[in-house]
């Protein structure tokens, strides 16, 4: 993760500045612009998978739901704009959503059953930042799929190893449930998904 801009700007300054047709992207992290590291192929193969197998998921059950090539999730209370790995926005909610028509970005939980991060080395982000900032906006649900073990002890145990985090929304604070191996991913959003965690990282070994 490399800051590219020190001096703290607002989230309508970050949309302004932001380039178009960026071949990078960029967050906005409390007021200032943060240029995410270039994912690996590893990375991009398990964000592929995710956004397939979900995708099936919700055709199969005529949900009204769709994932976004790109799209912000903004914090009602802050300059911060977060473009998660793989985002389910629920379509009917979208009309009560201010700035997506023209920023492509949504704030309120009712629109985002489903945020999927995929760790890189900014895992601290992932974990302590954004995990905060998604319970505060009230998303039910927030998948950390750390497939190559990357995070801190204190998040996926000791000796460290691949895992998935679920973080589920319980009286408005966040529960996590951690699968390995063979797990099978329990899922509020979708009950019926049958994933284990073992399908999931060994996407990047085919």
């Amino acid at each position: 993760m490399t800051q590219v801009l020190r001096q703290l700007v607002t989230f309508d300054e970050f949309i302004s500045w932001y380039p178009e047709n960026a071949q990078q992207r960029y967050e906005l992290h409390d007021g200032v612009i943060v240029e995410m590291v270039p994912p690996k192929g590893d990375h991009e193969e398990i964000v592929g998978f995710l956004a397939l197998e979900i995708s099936a998921e919700i055709k199969r059950l005529k949900l009204p739901y769709f994932i976004p090539k790109t799209a912000f999730i903004k914090p009602l209370e802050a300059d911060s704009a977060y473009s998660p790995d793989v985002l389910i926005l629920n379509r009917p909610n979208l009309v009560n959503e201010p700035l997506w028509k023209k920023e492509s970005t949504v704030s309120y939980a009712a629109s985002i059953p489903l945020v999927i991060k995929v760790v890189s080395t900014n895992w601290r982000d992932d974990y302590l930042k954004k995990a905060a900032d998604y319970e505060a906006v009230g998303i039910g649900e927030y998948w950390i799929v750390d497939y190559a073990a990357l995070g801190g002890r204190r998040f996926i145990g000791n000796p460290k190893q691949p895992t998935i985090s679920v973080y589920l929304l319980v009286e408005g604070e966040y529960q996590v449930r951690q699968f390995l191996q063979g797990d099978v991913i329990e899922s509020p959003t979708f009950p019926e998904l049958n994933l284990t965690a073992e399908q999931i990282f060994q996407t990047a070994n085919m």
